[in-house]
């Protein structure tokens, strides 16, 4: 039963991730920076004054700037950089990182135009709350004739913003690299030690999750920096060490990129998809989800807002993915078939920095994979309140706890194809309302700069 599950997802993945899907996001992305001039990429430093810039108490919204980045940041920073780099390279090799760079170079353009529309057509719910989010972006900037595609991506979002691939990739690091050295569990036989982890997991997005957007915004405020400076202190520290090995990993990136010799077979095009789906895991521009934390930020000017989202793709997969995978790359282990996921990036550290990292790690992922789970529990709740009316939502917090055992003694192939999937379509109506209101937001950036001037 499980072997045709695994199966059935992986066709579906296959086929949601064909060329179409591959040109809405690149072609969307290129469109967008074409469209805007530029824009987004002329006022990058202008962005992260932006951060430190404060609010008005006046405003509608419920988040600063900084904390609307960095619980969009702690929704994306995490297994997707430690574990999802690990698993682009193993299915698509060194050559998708490359492709990876490219999908974040223009998801900077595509979070400023998804991410502005989240402030511009925030819309209230059913308890009189502004929220944001590509789904209020459709139903309060679009015709009533796009409404089915609202719904479509608050299902979506519903079950792509699941915490089984951290909550399961978490498990596996913790398992790993202490549990089974220290005889706590054993590798044949380690199902009971999963779902205790699981059990204690739940436990604590319980405790967060009960707190509300408050509380998760306070913590990913100062989780999610001090988190990524750690874990850039760690991979930095390794990349100096082995400075020489640099060049000969980024030559294997670039020549790979457009060979696929590595692990694909030659096949460019299975590199380019591997490269594009990681990235989208990792930065998730063009996806939506982080629309949703950036729509809740306290501001009355959507462009601020499109400037501060549009720093994501920088941080997330421009600088914390390269430097997993230069960590990977001048380790060797890549070339190993017995590793997959997040343990491939844990013997990575162990090799270069057999000191104590793999603790560090433990360490470092576990916080970064906890942020993310918790954002992940707040966009379901969004999602799930769009569906069934906001006085509803809060009893999401009991199946999401549910959700996060299950990710704790779930298959990682069956967990990677269903949120894959899901994430797909995702980016369909995301994508769609995107372009069609681009204009909108083009007027409203000339309007904000020519004010600002």
């Amino acid at each position: 039963m499980q072997a045709q599950i695994e199966h059935f997802l992986q066709q579906l993945v296959e086929f949601l991730w064909g060329l179409p899907l591959v040109f809405l996001l690149v072609g969307g992305g290129l469109f967008f920076l074409f469209y805007s001039r530029l824009l987004p990429y002329r006022h990058l430093g202008l962005s992260v004054a932006l951060l430190f810039r404060q609010k008005d108490k006046d405003d509608p919204g419920q988040l600063s700037h900084f904390q609307a980045l960095s619980t969009a940041l702690s929704g994306t920073l995490g297994m997707g950089n430690v574990s999802g780099v690990a698993l682009a390279i193993a299915m698509g090799g060194p050559g998708a990182i490359f492709w990876m760079w490219v999908s974040a170079f223009l998801g900077i353009a595509t979070k400023f135009y998804t991410c502005t529309l989240a402030v511009m057509y925030r819309g209230k719910d059913s308890r009189g709350q502004w929220q944001g989010g590509p789904m209020y972006v459709i139903r309060e900037g679009m015709t009533r004739r796009w409404r089915p595609l609202a719904y479509f991506f608050a299902v979506a979002g519903l079950l792509g913003t699941m915490p089984i691939f951290q909550v399961n990739q978490l498990v596996q690091v913790i398992r790993d690299i202490i549990a089974i050295p220290a005889g706590m569990t054993t590798e044949a036989d380690h199902f009971h030690f999963d779902l205790g982890v699981g059990i204690v997991l739940a436990g604590l997005v319980l405790v967060v999750g009960l707190g509300k957007l408050p509380r998760l915004g306070f913590v990913s405020a100062w989780l999610v920096p001090t988190m990524v400076l750690a874990y850039l202190l760690l991979t930095f520290t390794v990349i100096i060490q082995h400075i020489d090995a640099v060049p000969a990993a980024l030559q294997l990136i670039i020549v790979d990129a457009f060979s696929g010799q590595a692990v694909a077979g030659g096949v460019v095009g299975a590199v380019i998809v591997t490269g594009i789906r990681r990235a989208a895991f990792s930065n998730e521009a063009g996806i939506g989800t982080e629309a949703m934390a950036h729509g809740a930020a306290k501001t009355r000017e959507p462009v601020r807002e499109g400037m501060v989202a549009m720093l994501g793709p920088v941080i997330d997969t421009l600088i914390v993915c390269t430097c997993t995978a230069l960590v990977i790359l001048i380790s060797g282990v890549w070339q190993n078939t017995d590793y997959d996921g997040i343990t491939l990036t844990a013997e990575a550290f162990k090799l270069l920095f057999p000191q104590g990292s793999s603790w560090i790690l433990v360490l470092i992922v576990g916080l970064l994979s906890m942020s993310t789970v918790f954002t992940f529990w707040y966009y379901g709740s969004k999602c799930l309140g769009f569906l069934i009316g906001a006085e509803n939502q809060d009893r999401y917090i009991w199946i999401y706890i549910l959700l996060v055992v299950l990710g704790a003694i779930a298959s990682l192939q069956v967990v990677m194809s269903l949120i894959d999937s899901m994430y797909a379509l995702m980016a369909i109506p995301t994508m769609t309302a995107a372009i069609l209101l681009a204009p909108k937001v083009n007027a409203e950036a000339q309007r904000y700069f020519k004010r600002s001037s």
